[in-house]
């Protein structure tokens, strides 16, 4: 079963809401707050950047801020709760260089080469979604020499990657893992 058909689901709409209160939970922004996670991540002041899983929104508001009015954020996820729920948070912070959109991680129909960076928080290990399609759909959308970043850096996950020789590490940093297009 697909994420968007087990949201609708009874069970997965508790689910849903659950996982959303925990990663809304003052725990969470105290032992793993935005701002101290994007540290591990290149300048973003400028940059067009894509974020895959945007949820509850959690690291959409941050990275908005940190790329400015000069550059422009992407945000999708595949859930239209998540979509509603982030685009009433931008608009509240009155962002007007973030875009809400709700695509499907291994078809985001965006253009080839369209994102400097893209940001993968939170979204992998997702036992729905095959990482190497997911990479193949990254690699297309991602500009040459474009960063992948994504955290949290779980065991094997660097390994996985770097064996699909379409991305090459170029560092970690405040665990989070920053890949470059090959």
């Amino acid at each position: 079963m697909n994420t968007e058909a087990f949201s609708k689901t009874r069970f997965g709409r508790v689910f849903i809401k659950v996982l959303a209160k925990a990663m809304e939970s003052r725990f969470r922004y105290r032992f793993y707050h935005p701002n101290k996670i994007l540290n591990g991540v290149q300048n973003l002041n400028g940059l067009t950047a894509l974020e895959i899983g945007c949820g509850t929104g959690f690291f959409t508001i941050p990275i908005a801020k940190l790329i400015g009015d000069k550059g422009s954020l992407t945000s999708i996820d595949i859930l239209q709760e998540s979509v509603d729920l982030v685009s009433k948070k931008v608009e509240d912070a009155k962002l007007k260089n973030v875009n809400i959109l709700k695509r499907d991680v291994i078809n985001t129909e965006f253009p080839p080469d369209s994102f400097d960076i893209i940001i993968l928080f939170g979204v992998v290990p997702a036992p729905m979604l095959p990482l190497t399609q997911v990479l193949s759909e990254i690699y297309r959308v991602l500009k040459p020499h474009g960063v992948l970043s994504i955290w949290p850096s779980i065991p094997g996950l660097r390994k996985s990657i770097q064996k699909s020789k379409i991305f090459l590490i170029n560092n970690k940093k405040h665990s989070v893992l920053n890949f470059s297009k090959n």
